[in-house]
């Protein structure tokens, strides 16, 4: 459905076919792909109906308690695997029947979940600490404080994991910061006028906010929200595929008033011919409302179905609220690098190994026995101590079956997983899976020479996210010297992130580290954010 945005994005050269035509290219085009990569980092389970199920036991021949559910990443196994040949079934005719195809074992392993959840713990499992570097103490120290009470006003640490993810999985995330302009600007107008930065101000009453007060009202008044790149579509400049002109959320949500699932309609309508009742037809609501957020430096509008619904000014002296993160840099192109795509066909071929496998273990697990010359063996009982008695000198029983060796199909299994080691740069032991193959781990430096791909991964990741939380806090900052509660000058919204060592350290290594740190003249409070503790904790002094 278009959206009438009128005249008000005319600055972000914004009209109504050029934002119908992006959300439609990207809901025909990028949308199927983005929900592609996620089903294969998710693999979710879809069960199947009674019905659907029943009939999928009788063409298999199997009982009931056949398996009711797909997985996402079956849609990568070959038709031999799945049975289904979709618009070509004759493909089947002589190779094997199509009850031997629905009886074939499918084996999914994830590998890529695991993977990506080590990188995500690599990246950000450990808080990362932002420090405010404005140049009076007394500002510096309210800014960090600040910065730290919206993050955590916004999700904390749940926040950050989730953009990681998002980023590995898509390839890029976007951010974007909701600050409420109106309440902002009431804020500030409740302030006792003062200079930037002059917290302890003796003159202070209490019918006014100290800048302290008003900082911590102003973290509650701002919120740091994460867009789905299934939702977020960015309307760049045509001149550099860098800016953003224009941004534009979509979601489409169900309405309360909608209609119910349908249910058994046998036990319905029995227990309607009991009660003699002829229910009316309920009213048609609309099932589904399409909201679509506008966004731009100038402008922010909300409509339902088409009609608008709000609008305001984002308060950042015309700076568009979204920052674009990439989860690694890939030049000339607005998406990033993900981690799930370059592993999809790996996967793909692991998994129809293992269904191959899982198929041969099966048939090849059982013994079974050639009776020749022997009345009555078909009835007879097979086990320990069991005597057959024949007349017939040329009688014979042979066996056959057993599960034998298969080096090569091994060989080739293995393979695949040390592929994807390469092509992740996340081996087993990120996971906590040690191999004997690893050698001796005595050191740290040991396990940081086995950890090479990954660590370097991660520091190559800290480079573009560090990038956008550094541009998120200097939006926020942007909004509060917009709006009146503090003046900061540009050089004082610039911010410096602490991030923590993935890799666990010995405490005395750390304390020995921060006693050559403190001589060198590392401030304590730096010394302490590093070690993991506050000033107002206690004990600490």
């Amino acid at each position: 459905m278009a959206v009438p945005i009128g005249n008000a994005f005319a600055d972000a050269r914004l009209d109504e076919a050029t934002l119908t035509l992006a959300l439609r290219e990207h809901t025909l085009g990028a949308v199927p792909r983005y929900e592609r990569l996620w089903a294969y980092y998710r693999n979710p389970q879809t069960p199947i109906g009674t019905a659907r199920a029943g009939a999928h036991a009788a063409v298999s021949g199997t009982h009931a308690t056949a398996r009711r559910y797909h997985q996402a990443q079956e849609c990568g196994l070959p038709p031999r695997i799945t049975g289904d040949y979709g618009a070509f079934p004759g493909l089947a005719l002589g190779l094997m029947d199509d009850r031997a195809h629905a009886r074939r074992e499918k084996v999914i392993e994830n590998d890529i979940a695991w993977r990506l959840s080590s990188m995500v713990d690599f990246l950000l499992g450990k808080p990362v600490t932002i420090h405010s570097l404005a140049r009076d103490a007394a500002l510096r120290d309210a800014l960090t404080r600040f910065l730290d009470q919206l993050f955590e006003h916004s999700g904390g640490i749940a926040l950050l994991q989730d953009m990681a993810l998002l980023g590995h999985v898509y390839g890029h995330v976007d951010l974007i910061l909701r600050a409420d302009g109106p309440a902002l600007r009431a804020l500030a107008r409740s302030m006792k006028p003062q200079r930037a930065g002059n917290i302890d101000d003796p003159d202070t009453t209490a019918d006014h906010r100290t800048l302290e007060e008003a900082l911590s009202a102003a973290a509650r008044l701002m919120r740091i929200e994460v867009v789905e790149p299934r939702r977020g579509v960015a309307i760049l400049d045509p001149r550099d595929y860098r800016e953003i002109n224009s941004y534009a959320i979509q979601t489409i949500t169900r309405a309360a008033g909608s209609p119910a699932p349908a249910c058994d309609e046998s036990t319905l309508s029995r227990l309607r011919s009991r009660l003699g009742w002829t229910p009316q037809q309920p009213e048609r609501t609309p099932s589904s409302t399409t909201i679509t957020e506008v966004i731009s430096a100038n402008a922010w509008h909300i409509y339902e179905d088409g009609v608008r619904v709000h609008e305001s000014v984002p308060p950042m002296q015309g700076e568009i609220p979204v920052v674009h993160i990439q989860n690694i840099a890939q030049p000339f192109t607005y998406e990033g690098q993900g981690e799930v795509e370059p592993l999809i066909p790996l996967q793909d071929e692991l998994n129809t190994r293992l269904s191959d496998r899982a198929a041969r273990v099966t048939m090849q697990s059982f013994r079974m026995y050639l009776a020749k010359g022997i009345d009555g063996f078909a009835n007879a009982t097979v086990g320990p101590g069991q005597v057959w008695i024949t007349d017939n000198p040329d009688a014979s029983i042979s066996e056959f079956g057993g599960d034998r060796a298969c080096p090569g199909e091994e060989s080739h299994i293995r393979e695949i997983r040390e592929a994807m080691d390469k092509a992740s740069g996340v081996p087993p032991i990120a996971a906590g899976v040690v191999q004997a193959r690893i050698g001796n781990l005595s050191s740290a430096n040991a396990l940081r020479i086995t950890l090479m791909g990954v660590l370097s991964k991660t520091a190559r990741k800290r480079v573009t996210y560090g990038r956008g939380i550094s541009q998120l806090c200097r939006l926020a900052l942007t909004a509060l010297d917009a709006t009146g509660i503090v003046g900061i000058s540009d050089g004082d919204r610039a911010v410096r992130l602490t991030w923590p060592d993935p890799l666990p350290e010995d405490l005395r290594d750390q304390a020995f580290a921060a006693g050559i740190k403190q001589d060198l003249g590392v401030p304590d409070e730096r010394l302490l954010a590093e070690l993991g503790y506050q000033p107002t904790d206690p004990g600490v002094t």
